[in-house]
């Protein structure tokens, strides 16, 4: 299985892209504030953050005796630009040329 493919079976489910979230709103959360965030049980929360450490999309740091979980962007901003980007360039290119056609008529 390639990164990309991990990073779409990650965002595929939406209780995972609901834990990315919050960490996006708050960063470092540990387990336990997590799975109060959703209705399921602490292990079915942590097999969801452990697809999303697969997918490098949330990274763990101990603190003490604490696992903190963090976002990381950036696999993310390498499907946009990978897969996002260049859909769009000329859908973009296309309105530039409309508008500059529209301004030159008469």
């Amino acid at each position: 299985m390639t990164d990309d493919d991990r990073v779409f079976k990650a965002l595929a489910d939406p209780s995972r892209r609901f834990l990315l979230d919050l960490l996006f709103a708050r960063d470092g959360r540990t387990l336990t504030e997590l799975e109060s965030e959703l209705e399921m049980t602490r292990f079915g929360v942590a097999k969801h953050l452990r697809v999303l450490e697969e997918a490098d999309l949330v990274v763990v740091r101990r603190s003490g005796r604490e696992k903190l979980h963090y976002l990381n962007p950036v696999p993310i901003r390498q499907i946009h630009d990978r897969w996002i980007d260049k859909y769009t360039e000329h859908q973009v290119t296309a309105l530039i040329d409309l508008k500059r056609q529209l301004e030159e008529e008469p």
